[in-house]
């Protein structure tokens, strides 16, 4: 019941900032993946698909870019945005990131920018981006981490976890999840100082990985 307020939580709190020009990423992961022409993308909480229309164009006509989101109001700017722009070679999608609607092994690059801290189950999420790259296909992900163990009066209040760091957690953790989804080489691209959030300190990364053959 946890999980399907939060969800309906961010997808109103999303629905709504789609209709502003407010930033909504903690860092820069498409800007570090280089999509290749011919790749076939995906970024796992789109928003109003700016990143996936650049990967899309990036990867070219014989290369498609999927946007995953489950917020209403996005998902349809999004499409409005593709449309506008005659960007033909995406789609979006509504979906939960912890169950993925795509063929396992049929995407060679995963992005993301600020949106895995929001699932109660990251360990089901990271397992699904294993599942769904190729061999050698390889993620950038941008996100958020706690310096200790979020509180619980936050982590289960649905208005700080659409904040984008109340469902944080320590880097320890969040890096045994990445190696027992399957990613045993991570890297830390970039990584900010600690800063405050309610009573503890967090801080934003981008770390980028391979799956191996």
């Amino acid at each position: 019941m946890i999980k399907e307020a939060n969800n309906s939580a961010i997808n109103v709190r999303y629905s709504e900032l789609s209709k502003t020009s407010c930033c909504l990423s903690c860092g820069e992961a498409l800007g570090h993946s280089k999509p290749q022409p011919g790749e076939i993308c995906l970024d796992l909480g789109s928003g109003r698909g700016n990143d996936v229309i650049r990967m899309a164009e990036s990867a070219g006509k014989d290369g498609f870019a999927y946007g995953i989101d489950i917020s209403d109001g996005m998902l349809e700017k999004a499409r409005k945005n593709a449309e506008k722009l005659d960007v033909k070679n995406v789609s979006f999608i509504k979906y939960t990131l912890e169950s993925l609607p795509l063929e396992s092994g049929s995407i060679d690059l995963v992005i993301s920018n600020c949106t895995l801290n929001h699932s109660s189950d990251k360990q089901s999420v990271w397992n699904e981006i294993f599942r769904v790259l190729k061999n050698d296909g390889r993620f950038v992900v941008s996100d958020i981490y706690s310096m200790d163990t979020v509180p619980e009066k936050y982590a289960n209040d649905s208005e700080t976890i659409v904040e984008c760091w109340a469902g944080s957690v320590t880097k320890e953790v969040y890096m045994n999840t990445l190696s027992k989804a399957g990613f045993k080489t991570v890297t830390v691209i970039e990584e900010s100082e600690p800063y405050d959030k309610g009573e503890i300190k967090v801080s934003s990364f981008t770390i980028e990985g391979i799956k191996p053959s």
